[in-house]
């Protein structure tokens, strides 16, 4: 396993190269999914946010350059755009055609100055996993080059088994690295969410050494395991070790966007506005000695 052999930064407790800790917090578009991309511009700067992390449909209803104006206006940059993949033939499309469609979403990410497209590889759709896994390496061998020429990081995104069906065969770091790995080193990495992969105790232990490999991080909460949807809450509002996570985020050298991404019934029928303000007061939480997030 050739991710092992990498050395692990330690720089003590790094606010990123220029950016305090607030700068480094984003809201996902997915945790206001009734909203508009223009509403959601403008309340997550009325909020207090600095960063927002694009889901490419309400983008496109709003149209890219009418968007890009309206993020340049508010001054919200791009934490991620979300997303590019199918690469298994698993949605329906065929895989030139999800290979087309992630060329575009490079050509997007640069546009709206920002550096991570999230991938979700596909399903197995009934392929061995190494069938699965030789079809998307295949598909990132050809995304690689122009992720170089676009200065964009490729983040491939493994979820929890419960809820993965339909979007990755990748249900943990360890063979999402190995699926990784000849293409390295390169543009490419992982996505490392809270809610997918902070249920397993042993994730805290294995931080230190996955950090180098991490584009962008995800925050959610959970009360349980996913088991099907996906049933995110706020951040404190569950059991996730949300803290120890970002403690040793921060204290191994991860210096990139803390993006939360909250998808579940608690959250679609809640009061969006309230969950902005919490979130926000969680988040300061996290990033004082001792205090809570909750």
């Amino acid at each position: 396993m050739l991710w092992k052999e990498s050395q692990v930064r330690n720089e003590g407790l790094p606010g990123g190269p220029g950016m305090a800790p607030d700068e480094r917090w984003s809201i996902s578009e997915l945790s206001t999914y009734r909203w508009t991309f223009e509403e959601d511009i403008f309340r997550y700067r009325k909020a207090g946010f600095g960063a927002v992390g694009i889901w490419r449909p309400k983008l496109a209803d709003y149209g890219e350059l009418k968007g890009k104006e309206l993020l340049d206006e508010f001054g919200l940059r791009v934490s991620s755009v979300s997303w590019a993949g199918g690469f298994t033939g698993s949605d329906g499309r065929s895989i030139s055609d999800a290979i087309e469609d992630a060329l575009e979403a490079i050509r997007l990410t640069r546009e709206l100055n920002c550096q991570t497209l999230v991938l979700m590889v596909g399903s197995r759709d009934g392929h061995t996993r190494k069938h699965a896994a030789r079809m998307v390496r295949s598909a990132l061998k050809e995304l690689v080059g122009a992720a170089l020429e676009y200065e964009v990081q490729l983040a491939v995104e493994p979820m929890h088994w419960g809820c993965a069906h339909d979007c990755t065969f990748l249900t943990d770091i360890p063979q999402t690295l190995d699926l990784i790995a000849p293409l390295t080193p390169g543009p490419i990495g992982i996505v490392f969410d809270c809610y997918h992969l902070g249920h397993d105790e042993a994730t805290q232990q294995w931080l230190p050494h996955w950090i180098p490999w991490i584009k962008l991080v995800q925050l959610a909460d959970a009360h349980d395991a996913p088991r099907g949807e996906q049933n995110r809450c706020l951040l404190g509002a569950g059991g996730l070790p949300i803290r120890e996570l970002v403690e040793c985020l921060e204290r191994y050298g991860y210096e990139g966007f803390y993006e939360v991404e909250l998808i579940g019934e608690q959250i679609e029928h809640g009061d969006y506005l309230q969950m902005l303000d919490k979130t926000r007061h969680s988040l300061h939480g996290l990033w004082q000695p001792g205090g809570s997030n909750s």
